[in-house]
């Protein structure tokens, strides 16, 4: 008698087939703890579409909140973004007489999470009241900085530790599944809020971020079990260790570095000064539901996905990474004229293209940029450079998000006070603006990097032998 497949051995199948990178699997490292361990990875998605997409539009549409403090709250977080670097490094050489390096990070992450997430639903009650609206956004600032601060540390030592416990062959292909299961935890995270907020209420908001902040524990929890050894002699050892000046002079001295991270930090700049504006203008000008802009985000990560597998053949094949880069930053320039022309049309459609592309563009530009950058990463510095790339990327992100909400309220004000004349007195002028500089910002970005496309970077061929993101921090 011919014994059937099991349930479980379909699925594996399946995911092997189909899902991105599922060949990082080795015998010693196989697909199921893989996967586990990227549920550190799915409850960072949860926190980020919650912080930069669903918490943003209610705090900007529901409660009438400026949309500066909005975008001020959202680019706290990054204020940890500089420290990345150092936290990484730190982890690479932590002393631990339990033996752990980067479970005692992940851990805190974890808890600084959970506390921000938990804090929230207090804040957002607060800002409700005009005589206790200053403290609501003092809380809600802290819930932010905690929750984001805890997604920087648990990012940076988690994806640390899965090019500890990879192969050296592996270890790329590894570490872009961790990424492809980021993105597809903000697609189902965006999707999955969205439809619970279909009608939305306060009280509905409340339960959702308090559901998130229990199983932001849960995940990260099953995410560490059992995945790092215990090994005193790595976290006990008396040689010193080099100061962090020293190996971050020798990580930035490399050929093309400070270009390469220049393009980098602008472009980050540019795709993100949307991040805080997208669903409050899709809510504000075009009429959309909290459930309905909410999706938006899990547009733009469907558009990153497809970004991520085109790169991933382009590059098998011996494509030039910075040349996708490049195409990356013009895919994000015809994102944006077509967001910018959805208010004047009056079209939803057009504005869900426009942050699919948005997200193709920023999938590409992230891929291109860092498969290039991979040669900064010395051997034994891993923590360092997944913190130095976080570092640059993250805090001009930070900047642009409060950067374009600081304009959007400033150049709003100005046109509906009839400064701009009766054509701009709209309410999409602000909007719009915004997403004209962050097209002039990616020309500046393409011209920065224009010198170094097609030129050859050190370690060029480990880097892109094995497509994968060995060291993607976001």
């Amino acid at each position: 008698m011919i014994k059937k497949p099991s349930a479980v051995t379909f699925w594996q199948a399946v995911g092997t087939r189909f899902l991105p990178f599922a060949d990082a699997a080795s015998v010693d490292l196989p697909l199921a703890r893989i996967l586990r361990l990227a549920l550190f990875q799915v409850s960072v998605g949860i926190a980020a579409v919650l912080l930069n997409g669903t918490l943003n539009r209610v705090l900007i549409v529901e409660l009438n909140t400026p949309t500066w403090i909005v975008a001020l709250m959202i680019a706290i977080p990054l204020l940890v973004a500089p420290f990345r670097a150092l936290v990484g490094y730190r982890s690479d050489t932590h002393r631990s007489v339990l033996g752990w390096r980067r479970v005692p990070y992940i851990w805190f992450g974890t808890l600084g999470q959970f506390g921000g997430l938990a804090i929230m639903p207090f804040a957002l009650i607060l800002i409700t009241r005009e005589d206790t609206f200053a403290l609501g956004v003092g809380a809600a600032c802290l819930s932010f900085l905690l929750t984001g601060a805890g997604m920087h540390v648990t990012q940076t030592a988690g994806l640390a530790l899965a090019t500890d416990i990879a192969s050296e062959e592996k270890r790329p292909r590894v570490v872009a599944l961790l990424y492809v299961m980021l993105l597809v935890g903000m697609m189902l995270a965006s999707f999955t809020i969205g439809n619970l907020l279909g009608d939305f209420t306060a009280t509905k908001l409340v339960q959702i971020i308090q559901g998130a902040a229990v199983l932001t524990m849960f995940l990260n929890i099953a995410a560490l079990w059992k995945q790092e050894a215990r090994n005193r002699n790595l976290t006990t050892s008396a040689k010193a260790d080099p100061g962090f000046s020293k190996v971050w002079s020798s990580f930035t001295a490399r050929p093309n570095a400070k270009r390469l991270l220049l393009s980098i930090g602008l472009g980050a700049m540019a795709f993100a000064m949307q991040d805080a504006l997208l669903e409050p203008y899709g809510g504000e000008v075009l009429g959309l539901s909290v459930g309905s802009t909410t999706a938006l985000t899990g547009a733009w990560a469907i558009g990153a996905l497809i970004a991520f597998a085109h790169s991933g053949r382009q590059l098998s094949v011996g494509a030039d990474p910075l040349r996708l880069a490049g195409l990356g930053a013009v895919a994000g320039i015809a994102a944006f004229l077509m967001t910018i022309f959805a208010a004047p049309l009056n079209s939803v459609p057009l504005l869900y293209a426009g942050a699919a592309v948005i997200g193709f563009g920023t999938g590409l530009f992230s891929v291109g940029t860092m498969i290039a950058a991979m040669g900064l990463a010395q051997k034994g510095s891993a923590g360092l450079a997944l913190g130095a790339w976080g570092a640059v990327q993250a805090s001009c992100a930070g900047a642009g998000i409060a950067l374009g909400g600081l304009m959007r309220d400033g150049i709003a004000y100005i046109a509906l006070q009839d400064g701009m004349g009766a054509t701009l007195a709209y309410r999409a002028t602000g909007y719009g603006s915004v997403y004209v500089f962050e097209i002039l910002l990616l020309l500046v970005t393409l011209i920065v990097l224009g010198p170094v496309i097609g030129l050859n970077i050190e370690d060029r061929e480990v880097t892109t032998k094995g497509f994968g993101l060995t060291e993607f921090p976001t």
